[in-house]
This record gives structure tokens, C-alpha cells and sequence, in this order.
């Protein structure tokens, strides 16, 4: 299959990451950059990762161009602003955002079609050092895609398997969305709320408790809305995890920028209304996020 060209959507450290490794592996990439930035922004992506470390060139613009793929990693926070760089929505082949949460999948579709919207789901720690400059911080990249997207990418995830990724295609929409959020909103909202990286909260037992609490209420409505999770599975995945890893969400409010609480948290706290679950655990948490965010932060210490 030819090369595809593809833009991304949102150059943060998901975004660089993707880019950056598909333009190494020879692969037409646009990065889409806000327009009073697209003069000075680098013309090469910079990338220091487990999976090695390069810089290579992308084409830059301030509009979405004419592409196969379309990669959209903003914030769920920047989602409605950075899609009026889609002027010319008939001229992009699929969509795959990478985005925190699901509701932004129906968000898509209504926009822009569902034949158009792949989902998928990315776990990684990944920032943005500088623009253009990305760290890659975690030892593995986990890409998991819709089947519905096999078609069109199956040769480009083979292609990232090579660099290091792990890459698989899911049959089960809803249990490929949820199986992201019962890991990352329990781990997000711990690591946030207690101000701590994953081995601070796993090494205080009274964290880790409602960290376990947290992924609990997750599970129980993730299967009560159709999803295949066990929350055993997540505990077992955690466990492996780096100690020294932290969560975008507690770097963003320790930089003072709105945490995703309504994408990541939401969706607990939304479809457990709906089915009459008890969520109480989550919403402490996000209590104690919500505190932290506006500077009160009650619960940094135990």
C-alpha cells in the first residue's frame, strides 16, 4: 500500500509523538498549527523516546490540508475551537481522534459522519518540551483502533509496531472507549487529587485504597454500559507501571490549566447516574481535583 499523508491535529505530546514517528517511517506529515504560530514553528519534529531518539521534517499549516488521516489529539478541552481548522472536510479521508473520553466520538460523527470517525484510544506519557520538541516518557506506547479501521491503517500500525509501539485493532467500539477510561480516570484522578506520581499514591495504602475504589466504580459502570473490563486486569496493568509516571491531568493543574474532568470523569459520573450505580469514590475525587484546580488543594498530604 503507498504511503498515506496525514495531519495532526493538536502537535502536543501525543500529537508529536504520532507525527513524529510517522514522517520517520516515511510517511507525508502535516503538523496544524494555530496561524500566528505557523511562521516560526520548527520544520522539523524532535523526538526523545525509549524507542530512540531523531528529528524529522513535516510540512506545516494553519489549516487542515488534503489527507488520508486526520489525527486529532487536543485537549477535549480545545475540541469545539481547533476544528475550524477543518475547512474542507470533504477532502480528508478518516478521522481518528485520540482525545481522552468518548463523548467526543459522537461529537465527530455529527459533524462530520460516522463512516468518516475511526476510534481509537492512545496510553503513553508523552509531553510537549518546546514547539516541535517532544518527550516520550513512558516505556510503552499502547495504539489500540476500531477494526473498522483496518482498511485504511492496518499497514501504518504494523509500520509503528516496528518503532516500539503496540498496536492493536478492537471489533468492540464500546469496550475499546472504555477500556481506557477505567485505567486512566482512576489513575488520573488519584495522582491529581493527592498530588503524587503513580508510586507515591500505590505506596500509601490509604491512596491506593481509593485508587482501587475509584477503578471499582469504573468497572461497574463500564460493564453496566456493554463493555468487557475486569478490574482485576487493570490492577494487574498498573502494577507494571512506572512509579516515577504522572498523569496530564495533575501536570495540567500544577501548570495552572483546566484539568479534563468533564472527558475523563465524566463519563463515570454520567452513565452511573443513568444506571443507578453509586460512583462515591469518584466523586470525592473529583471533589478533590476541583479543589486543587482553583488552589486550595485540601488534600496534598496524608
Amino acid at each position: 500500500m503507498p504511503s498515506l499523508r496525514h495531519a495532526i491535529l493538536g502537535v502536543g505530546g501525543v500529537g508529536g509523538l504520532i507525527g513524529a514517528n510517522l514522517a520517520r517511517l516515511g510517511d507525508s506529515v502535516t503538523a496544524v498549527v494555530k496561524p500566528q504560530s505557523l511562521a516560526s514553528y520548527p520544520e522539523q519534529l524532535k523526538l526523545e523516546s525509549p524507542f530512540g531518539n531523531f528529528a524529522v521534517p513535516v510540512a506545516r499549516s494553519a489549516e487542515v490540508p488534503p489527507v488520508d488521516v486526520l489525527w486529532i489529539a487536543v485537549k477535549a478541552t480545545q475540541l469545539q475551537d481547533s476544528l475550524a481548522t477543518v475547512t474542507h472536510p470533504a477532502s480528508v479521508g478518516a478521522i481518528v481522534p485520540l482525545l481522552n473520553g468518548i463523548d467526543h466520538l459522537a461529537l465527530l460523527r455529527k459533524r462530520y459522519g460516522d463512516g468518516c470517525v475511526i476510534a481509537a484510544t492512545i496510553a503513553v506519557e508523552s509531553e510537549r518540551v518546546a514547539p516541535g520538541h517532544f518527550a516520550h516518557r513512558s516505556p510503552f506506547a499502547i495504539l489500540n483502533v476500531s477494526s473498522a479501521g483496518q482498511p485504511l491503517l492496518g499497514s501504518t500500525l504494523q509500520q509503528l509496531q516496528k518503532t516500539g509501539f503496540e498496536c492493536h485493532f478492537v471489533d468492540d467500539e464500546v469496550t475499546l472507549m472504555w477500556t481506557k477510561i477505567v485505567f486512566l480516570a482512576p489513575i488520573a484522578l488519584a495522582t491529581t487529587a493527592f498530588d503524587q506520581p503513580v508510586g507515591g499514591v500505590m505506596s500509601n495504602p490509604e491512596w491506593k485504597a481509593e485508587w482501587e475504589s475509584c477503578v471499582r466504580d469504573a468497572c461497574a459502570v463500564a460493564a453496566a454500559e456493554g463493555a468487557k473490563v475486569d478490574a482485576d486486569v487493570v490492577f494487574a496493568r498498573m502494577s507494571r507501571a512506572p512509579y516515577g509516571m504522572r498523569s496530564s491531568m495533575q501536570k495540567d493543574v500544577e501548570r495552572g490549566n483546566p484539568p479534563e474532568l468533564d472527558a475523563i470523569a465524566g463519563p463515570i459520573l454520567r452513565a452511573g447516574s443513568r444506571r443507578g450505580i453509586e460512583v462515591r469514590t469518584t466523586k470525592a475525587l473529583v471533589n478533590a481535583v476541583e479543589a486543587r484546580s482553583v488552589g486550595t488543594s485540601p488534600r496534598r498530604s496524608s
